[in-house]
């Protein structure tokens, strides 16, 4: 490989995320100038869309293929790892379907991330979601490798990322486990960052922080909305700070997942569900903010785009644990009807809080806040004695 090349196509990747506005400092810029991310991705899955849906197809390069492999490893683009929690690259020998479940993620992102955790000299980081493990590499450059730890859930992943942390010339820990549950053996840590998202916020982070250090992390849940928070950790398991301006999608911690949404026929048919018409249609489960508004309404609740007996296309919302339902129909006036059943009224409490949101101002989610106690944590509108919602318990 053309390391002179690579050198190359690190400064030009460094060149586009500072004009972005992602890279504002000289000790990250250095960081990104400096980390070979060709050793987190040397084979990688590219995306394809098809008449048969996403396919990914592996990319391995080889002889002929090695400087476009170079150069599209050194985009600004998520390259992914892993689908299914266990199907690598070299495992297939063509187009494969599955979901992502590790990758190397947008460098864009990661900088902005690694640039709002604003780590000092002498700080120790706790990584949570290693994943290739080029942010854990970024954050060894800056800080050294002595001061950083790193935990991924995935036992494969956990080996690929040592493997290319080694060839790469870095040393920081890194263990195979439940990263909700942090790495007590290093503690206590200044900063925190997650690059998996939480529904809600681990106990174990906010022990193994020190008081006044940060926690960085991307809430979501169930319904796919985001939102990035900035935590000041407090004494006795408390946390409070803001949400971040910008869009950060990460894939939710493994042990926070969904359930699978098994036969839900017999859900969907309760006799005793009512209908009426809606103030919202299921744009709003598909628009950045009002996402995130939507699940802190139902954080339970799961989407599903599902026809039945030859029908339309239809969006449900679907909570198992309350048994509860909520289906939007058109009315053929380009408006929808609800069907609820369940002991929940879904949409009911979804309609409430876009109302809410709407009422503010519609503002963006930097106007959010996250206060965490002992008993219980709670999104806020506007200011911590605003309106709230509670994360799920």
């Amino acid at each position: 490989m053309d390391e002179h090349r690579a050198a190359q196509l690190r400064k030009h990747l460094a060149d586009q995320l500072e004009e972005g506005g992602h890279l504002r400092s000289p000790e990250w810029r250095s960081a990104v100038e400096t980390v070979p991310r060709h050793e987190f991705a040397r084979t990688f899955f590219r995306r394809s869309d098809s008449p048969k849906g996403t396919l990914w197809t592996p990319v391995i390069p080889g002889q002929d293929d090695v400087n476009e492999w170079l150069e599209e490893v050194y985009t600004d683009q998520t390259l992914v790892t892993q689908l299914d929690g266990h199907l690598y690259p070299d495992d297939v020998d063509g187009p494969v379907r599955g979901d992502p479940t590790s990758s190397s993620t947008l460098p864009s992102l990661v900088v902005r991330m690694l640039e709002d955790l604003d780590p000092q000299d002498g700080d120790r980081v706790l990584l949570v979601g290693v994943g290739a493990g080029l942010t854990l590499c970024l954050l060894s450059e800056r800080l050294g490798s002595r001061q950083v730890s790193g935990v991924e859930f995935d036992e494969g992943a956990t080996i690929r990322a040592r493997a290319a942390l080694t060839a790469a010339g870095y040393e920081p820990t890194l263990i195979n486990g439940d990263g909700l549950l942090g790495h007590e053996a290093d503690a206590p840590y200044d900063r925190l960052i997650a690059t998996c998202s939480v529904r809600t916020i681990p106990a174990a982070w906010l022990e193994q922080v020190r008081l006044g250090g940060t926690i960085l992390t991307t809430v979501s849940g169930w319904l796919y909305g985001s939102g990035l928070v900035s935590l000041t950790v407090g004494d006795g398991g408390t946390a409070s700070g803001p949400f971040l301006p910008g869009t950060v999608s990460f894939m939710i911690a493994r042990p926070q997942a969904a359930p699978p949404l098994h036969n839900v026929s017999s859900l969907l048919d309760d006799p005793a569900a009512d209908e009426r018409p809606t103030r919202y249609g299921p744009e709003i489960l598909s628009d950045w903010t009002p996402q995130f508004v939507a699940q802190l309404a139902v954080p339970g609740a799961q989407y599903l785009g599902m026809s039945r007996d030859g029908g339309p296309m239809l969006d449900h919302l679907i909570d198992l644990g309350q048994k509860s339902f909520a289906t939007l129909v058109p009315d053929g006036d380009g408006g929808f009807h609800v069907r609820q059943g369940g002991p929940a009224r879904l949409w009911d409490a979804v309609e409430e809080a876009i109302d809410t949101w709407k009422q503010a101002g519609s503002p963006p989610q930097t106007a959010f806040g996250l206060t965490v106690t002992s008993d219980d944590q709670r999104v806020w509108l506007g200011a911590p004695d605003g309106p709230s919602w509670s994360l799920p318990a």
